[in-house]
């Protein structure tokens, strides 16, 4: 009997390494987002997709609130084309954050999303701020 781990071989290292970096291109985790906060490094413009009652609840400190359905170009327009966003929702329950990342990329927009979202956040044990959403436009 087979174990049932390698009942599909692994993929040739090459094709893994294209593989594993394409999803990289597509994706950041909270961690990640956290330390870029935290030591000022941040090169992206982070945004809570969920909408402005669950952001006046709670948020990730220097998020921007924009709901998914309001990423126009009208509202986007603040930012240079080139500004990458990174985008998150409630979690792995919800898909704001890939209808974000949609709309963002339909837009011509640099984006990636923030594996986990709000319940990834929670779980990595960082903290939250409440405060209520400022309008973008």
């Amino acid at each position: 009997m087979s174990p049932r781990a390698l009942e599909y071989s692994p993929a040739d290292p090459k094709l893994a390494l294209s593989h594993f970096r394409s999803i990289l291109q597509f994706e950041t985790d909270c961690s990640d987002v956290q330390a870029d906060l935290a030591d000022g490094t941040a090169e992206f413009v982070l945004l809570d997709v969920r909408g402005a009652a669950r952001f006046a609840k709670g948020h990730v400190d220097g998020a921007i609130c924009l709901h998914h359905r309001d990423l126009t170009e009208q509202n986007l327009a603040k930012w240079p084309m080139d500004t990458v966003f990174v985008v998150y929702c409630a979690g792995p329950h919800c898909n704001g954050a890939d209808k974000a990342a949609y709309n963002l990329s339909r837009l011509g927009r640099p984006v990636k999303i923030m594996l986990g979202g709000m319940t990834g956040w929670i779980d990595e044990g960082f903290e939250l701020v409440a405060s209520p959403a400022e309008e973008v436009a």
